[in-house]
């Protein structure tokens, strides 16, 4: 047998190397029972409905004003949120179209995008050469910035110059700074493929992923109601069915089984699955641990931030979801202020109160107006020229490192 010929210190080194690599499975394998998570990626395997996941036609999608023929409310509100104008034909940037100009300079070579009728065109120039192509796609509600795609021979290009709010113009786009270019082609934008590709549509828009493909064909601009409750045409025909028969269908299962639902609804989702339904797109705890943004970046994570907060616990708590804080179908509220109730409802007003089971969290020390301004502290990122809300809420020491 294999083992006859082999020396006793080896038997006992491969024995502890065994020992302790079965260790660290079964400590990562805790901690996600722990968490009861999982990476994006392995979410998408199943056949559920998911965000950002395929489906096998097109035809399953309705459209946002279908929605809205039951949903009036929701969908009179959900269309003015950041994730509804995530995306959309640069034809419809509000920014763009009031600037007839935008420009900036780095070294030898100038970026400008110049706006005329409805049409923007992003120029390049060296001082002996110009590259121009007209925007087709927009990425960003314009809060914070707004990033930008042209099409050539088919092929998606990002700019590297986007525009950011604070500015109130153009600079480098996050992550895509280039001083020392090799060619003007190169300065000015950089080629989006295949998964990234994809991806960054199944984010920032509605219907483009069709049998693991981008389809560019039917693309619904903006995060809308199927992008979270998944292709709505069953669902709208078994309502005009009941609609017909004078009857009115509700969405009473107490599960998302997509062999008996018509739609997906989110709010029946676990505290955990919750956060990382948003994570799909923001980054869900393993997403991050996978596949990290580093340092102070992860402040953009916000699921993964939340999901350090000790106000989480080891399984979550429905009081402290993203939606718990953040109405998915109403614009981002960004007073600080606003968020007290939230906070309240998990921590006790004063500190003569004894915590129960309905408000386990102890009074804070200092008062309990505007939370938020000191447990959620602010970062900010330099390429995005913005202050980010750390979601990773505890208490603040001064010049405390940030907690990655």
């Amino acid at each position: 047998m294999y083992w006859r010929g082999t020396s006793k210190r080896f038997v006992l080194r491969f024995a502890a190397a065994s020992l302790f690599f079965a260790t660290i499975v079964i400590c990562i394998f805790s901690v996600g029972l722990m968490r009861a998570q999982m990476a994006t990626e392995d979410r998408l395997l199943y056949r559920g409905w998911w965000p950002r996941h395929s489906a096998p036609s097109a035809d399953q999608y309705v459209g946002p004003a279908e929605c809205a023929k039951c949903h009036a409310g929701k969908a009179a509100t959900q269309k003015y949120t950041p994730m509804a104008l995530t995306a959309q034909p640069v034809a419809e940037s509000e920014i763009l179209s009031k600037r007839d100009r935008l420009a900036f300079q780095s070294g030898k070579i100038n970026y400008e995008m110049a706006t005329t009728a409805g049409k923007s065109v992003y120029s390049v120039r060296d001082g002996s050469q110009t590259l121009s192509a007209p925007l087709t796609w927009l990425f960003g509600d314009g809060h914070v910035g707004q990033s930008y795609l042209f099409e050539r021979d088919g092929n998606f290009f990002e700019s590297r110059a986007s525009y950011f709010d604070t500015l109130k113009g153009l600079d480098f786009t996050p992550g895509r700074k280039l001083t020392d270019a090799q060619n003007l082609e190169q300065a000015m934008a950089r080629p989006v493929i295949g998964a990234e590709l994809i991806r960054c549509f199944a984010c920032h828009a509605t219907a483009s992923t069709i049998g693991d493909k981008l389809d560019r064909s039917r693309i619904i601009p903006g995060i809308t109601c199927e992008a979270c409750h998944g292709p709505g045409l069953k669902h709208a025909i078994a309502q005009k069915a009941a609609a017909a028969e004078g009857q009115v269908l509700e969405s009473d299962q107490k599960d998302n089984n997509q062999e008996t639902n018509a739609i997906f609804d989110p709010g029946k989702l676990s505290p955990a699955d919750a956060v990382d339904f948003c994570g799909s797109c923001h980054g869900t705890w393993w997403d991050v641990k996978l596949a990290p943004p580093v340092g102070i970046a992860n402040v953009r994570a916000q699921p993964y931030r939340l999901e350090k907060s000790r106000c989480w616990g080891k399984n979550g708590d429905a009081r402290i979801t993203c939606v718990a804080c953040h109405d998915p179908h109403q614009k981002l509220v960004r007073d600080t202020a606003a968020y007290d109730k939230n906070c309240l409802s998990c921590h006790l007003a004063t500190a003569s109160t004894k915590p129960a089971a309905d408000h386990p969290g102890s009074a804070c020390k200092v008062g309990t107006k505007d939370c938020a301004s000191c447990h959620m502290p602010k970062y900010e990122l330099a390429d995005f020229h913005y202050k980010f809300t750390d979601h990773d809420i505890r208490v603040v020491r001064q010049d405390a490192p940030f907690p990655e």
